[in-house]
């Protein structure tokens, strides 16, 4: 009997759209949403956000657009920020022609929701007009009646119905640039929805566990729905739902990812619980690194045991490891080697120094290789 290679993840074959700048879908790599909780009316605020959410990494940001007041200000916030904006819409036709106008990248709408034949037509003419993608969300909270009538409750097949019917008004219009979601707050809900629909479309997806909860509640439930279906290979661009700071969302989505081994942004750090055997504090040295090493974004991974039983084989396995010995001298490695000791009131700036170094080294690797003549390697 063969054995399937633990680590494959063959992602599902679907077509590709952009928001702005970014590619969704087909061989792109996952995107990392979050969303701004600001007014939007606020555009010094809202900016202010989508920067600090830039700075964590996110690929893309959507605002709420509910009123003309947000629409208005849309495009003073486009200008100011480089990630590309989604315009949140519920209901109002005019808000998403306005928002389009105004430059967002993509528009988040339910087309069956905004009205006639003739209000759909004028926001998709908007949209292709202004090189405006659009996603279609469906929601377990927000089903249509006639859904809930037909199916009892919101289920997996009322979601999949609804995603359906949507995308058709869009491809009666001749769009084709858009992506689907089928968020609940139930994880068993979400996933068998998104497996629905991946059965059905090739249209890129938009994973989410929506309603999750707060910090950590909310981060293990989203774990278990988007983890489960990106390692069934499910998913283009994902959102984690929390009710938290937005930066705590694009964190633990890139944490998600690198998990899976799908994409890294950042330094993956590789700890034990602890036990009495540990030569050093590992709670509060992991706790302290985090902190100073989250402005680096470049791939790279540490392991910080606190004793010789697991410290070396870990950290043989990372670019930067240390484990933990008597005598507060610790074992530093340096790619997967025993290189030197450190003692244990310097091992926290020692660590850090050597982290940004190697950072700094492999970003300069990749600088030299991009500027390299292309027949340098012949």
């Amino acid at each position: 009997m063969s054995i399937r290679p633990y680590r494959d993840i063959h992602r599902r074959q679907s077509r590709q759209i952009r928001v702005g700048p970014v590619l969704v879908g087909g061989d792109a790599p996952i995107s990392v949403q979050s969303m701004t909780n600001t007014l939007t009316s606020d555009a010094n605020a809202t900016t202010r956000q989508v920067k600090a959410l830039e700075e964590a990494g996110a690929d893309i940001v959507r605002v709420s657009c509910p009123d003309e007041e947000s629409t208005a200000t849309l495009s003073e916030i486009v200008k100011a920020v480089d990630v590309p904006i989604v315009a949140d819409i519920h209901f109002h036709y005019q808000r998403a022609i306005e928002a389009a106008e105004a430059g967002a990248a993509c528009l988040r709408i339910n087309p069956g929701n905004i009205g006639s034949k003739e209000r759909v037509r004028d926001v998709v003419q908007a949209a292709k007009d202004n090189g405006c993608s659009m996603r279609i969300g469906v929601n377990a909270g927000s089903l249509e009646k006639h859904l809930l009538e037909k199916y009892g409750e919101p289920n997996p097949e009322a979601l999949v119905e609804s995603a359906l019917y949507h995308a058709k008004i869009l491809e009666d219009h001749d769009f084709t640039e858009f992506k689907i979601s089928v968020k609940a707050s139930d994880v068993f809900l979400a996933v068998a929805a998104y497996q629905g629909l991946a059965d059905q479309c090739d249209y890129p997806l938009h994973l989410g566990i929506t309603e999750a909860g707060g910090l950590r509640s909310g981060t293990v439930k989203s774990a278990i729905g988007i983890g489960s279906l990106l390692w069934a290979g499910i998913g283009d661009t994902i959102r984690v739902s929390l009710s938290a700071d937005p930066v705590e969302e694009i964190k633990v989505g890139f944490d998600l990812l690198k998990s899976l081994d799908l994409r890294h942004r950042g330094v993956r750090i590789v700890s034990c619980p602890s036990c009495a055997r540990q030569g050093f504090d590992v709670i509060k040295t992991v706790e302290t690194l985090e902190n100073r090493l989250s402005h680096i974004s470049t791939p790279l991974s540490v392991s910080i045991i606190g004793c010789v039983v697991n410290g070396p084989g870990e950290a043989r396995l990372t670019d930067i490891g240390i484990t933990g010995g008597g005598s507060g001298a610790h074992k530093v490695y340096i790619s997967g080697l025993p290189d030197h000791n450190v003692g244990d009131d310097d091992k926290i700036d020692h660590l850090v120094y050597l982290i940004e170094q190697k950072a700094a080294q492999i970003e300069n690797a990749a600088g030299d290789d991009k500027n390299e003549p292309a027949h340098a390697a012949e």
